[in-house]
Formats: structure tokens, sequence, C-alpha cells
């Protein structure tokens, strides 16, 4: 008879069902029409409605499966019991039927780290920009991000009445990524993707200094991943402080899954063992291709403004 599956595929397969079960909910808020908008620390800093029920219904359903697993969502929540119909219990078997990389069969429950960004680009959602949300569940092991779940509540929700919305996209370190379609920015450009609501004089004078083509500003660090595997965009810099665990966790295991590479600002990587501190303080710069290209350009008046 065959083995059961690995630990780190389990989690994965069932972290696969519960990012589409916390996409239905983003919908369905948003569909509801009462977002019930909370300031946490300032306008660009807001919860909603959507990012509460999702991180109950993620952390909830993956707790319930694997109760050793330390699981660190954004948002700071009340506890108290989670309604059952927040509960997804269905896993992914396709996900079941590959085979775990070889140095990560023997992982053990509570050696694992999952960090939750229930809802990436809350203020983008909160402003209709529903392409820029995405849900992130990353899960980390040894203090490094080894797998990661992106969801796309919005994916194609421009392709008009009767479209399938959504796509959940994931990733295994030695395995690869799958859901979406690995493609290189254009040969020779280079196109930024950076944030659309944290910007000041260090962001934007690090960009400069890359010489871009272009600059795309968007929302979320999940999405701005995107920009990267799908080749609208070389290199993702953001030189400030404000990403955190949650946002970079999901994102980084796909990306190193594809062969590329997330740091902060001065070319350190980040650590996801439960008790590192939340901020990535020295900011971000990731890219499919070339990363040293753009880590040789970064001004040493940038790096040292960012502390890590």
């Amino acid at each position: 008879n065959m083995a059961s599956p690995a630990l780190l595929m389990r989690v994965v397969a069932s972290a696969y069902s519960v990012a589409e079960k916390a996409a239905t909910i983003v919908r369905n808020v948003m569909a509801a029409g009462d977002l019930g908008i909370v300031e946490k620390t300032g306008a660009n800093d807001l919860q909603t409605k959507a990012d509460r029920l999702v991180q109950m219904s993620i952390c909830a359903s993956l707790a319930r499966k694997f109760p050793k697993v330390t699981i660190i969502g954004e948002e700071e929540l009340p506890s108290g019991e989670v309604t059952e119909d927040l509960i997804e219990d269905g896993h992914c078997e396709e996900i079941l039927k590959k085979t775990c990389p070889a140095e990560y069969t023997g992982i053990k429950e509570e050696e694992l780290v999952i960090w939750v960004d229930p809802l990436d680009g809350t203020k983008e959602y909160t402003e209709g920009l529903l392409d820029h949300v995405t849900v992130l569940i990353g899960i980390a092991y040894g203090g490094k991000a080894i797998a990661g779940v992106i969801n796309q509540p919005y994916y194609n929700y421009e392709a008009g009445a009767g479209a399938v919305l959504g796509r959940t996209i994931w990733g295994v370190l030695g395995m690869g990524a799958f859901g979406f379609q690995l493609t290189e920015a254009p040969a020779g450009k280079h196109i930024i993707v950076t944030t659309r609501s944290h910007s000041n004089a260090v962001v934007n004078d690090c960009i400069s200094a890359l010489n871009p083509d272009s600059v795309i500003r968007v929302g979320g660090a999940g999405n701005k991943i995107i920009q990267l595997i799908e080749g609208k965009a070389s290199a993702y810099v953001f030189a400030s402080p404000g990403c955190k665990k949650w946002d970079t966790c999901a994102p980084e295991a796909i990306l190193h899954a594809v062969g590329g590479k997330i740091t902060d600002i001065h070319g350190n990587g980040f650590q996801y063992n439960k008790d590192v501190k939340h901020m990535n303080s020295a900011g971000v710069l990731a890219a499919l291709r070339n990363y040293d290209y753009y880590a040789s350009r970064i001004p040493n008046t940038v790096k040292q403004s960012l502390v890590p």
C-alpha cells in the first residue's frame, strides 16, 4: 500500500482548499456591501470584515487539522469560538498525489510555522481595486519559507459576466510552483513594481537609481510577486519598512520555487521562525531573474536609512 502523504504535502493541500474558502468569504463580504472598515494605525492601515472573517476561517481550519503547528495571522482578534460555517475541512487531491521533496519528508507539526495574511491589499479592496487583492498562506520550516499558497479572489474579474473568478497559485521549494504560467519580463527592460500607497523620498530615490524603463505602482506584496512570475515586472523594490512576515512568506516560497530571489534592501534573507519580529524593517528587493543587477544598484544612502 502507498505510504500516507508527508505532513508538508497535507498542510499545503489543506491550505489550498482553505484559501479557496477564504476567497469565497472575501467575495461575499464585498457583494453584501458592508465592509465594516476599521482604521488600525491610520488611513493606510485598514481592517475590514473580510480580513477578520478570513483570518478566523484560515487559522481555525488549519489549527483543527494540524493542532501543533504555530499559526501567526496579521489581525489581532479576540479569541472565541469560530462558527462552523467558517471551517474548511477539504484538501486538494492533486497536491497530495505529488511527491514531497526528500529534505521535507520528516517534518513534524511542531516544526512548522504558518504565516497568514487574510487579505493582502486591504486598502485596495476598500477602493475597488480588486485585482490587487490576495490571500496569503506561507509555510516556514527552520526559519525559511518553504511552501506557499496565494489566492487571487478576483482573478479574471474584468473578463465580464460568466467568467470564472479567482485562482490559487501554490508552490513548494524543490518542487516548483503551479497554477499560473511562468513568464519572464521582456529582456533588457527594467520594469519596477513598487508600493501604491506608502511612497516617500527614499522609496522614490531608490527607484530612480535603478534607471527604470517604467514603474508600476500596485497594492499588495502577493500581487507584486505575481507581477514578477508572470513577466509583467522585472523587479519589486520597496525601500521602506512596512512589509511584514505574513506579506512575504507565501510569495517568497513561490518566487524561490521558480528560481527567483527576495531579500531586504541589504540583501539579507528573511527569517520566519515563530519568535522573529513581524516587521521587515529593511524593505524588500525581489526579482525572478537578474536579482544581482538590481541589488548592485541600490544606493548606499538608501541602505543607510534602512536598519534591519
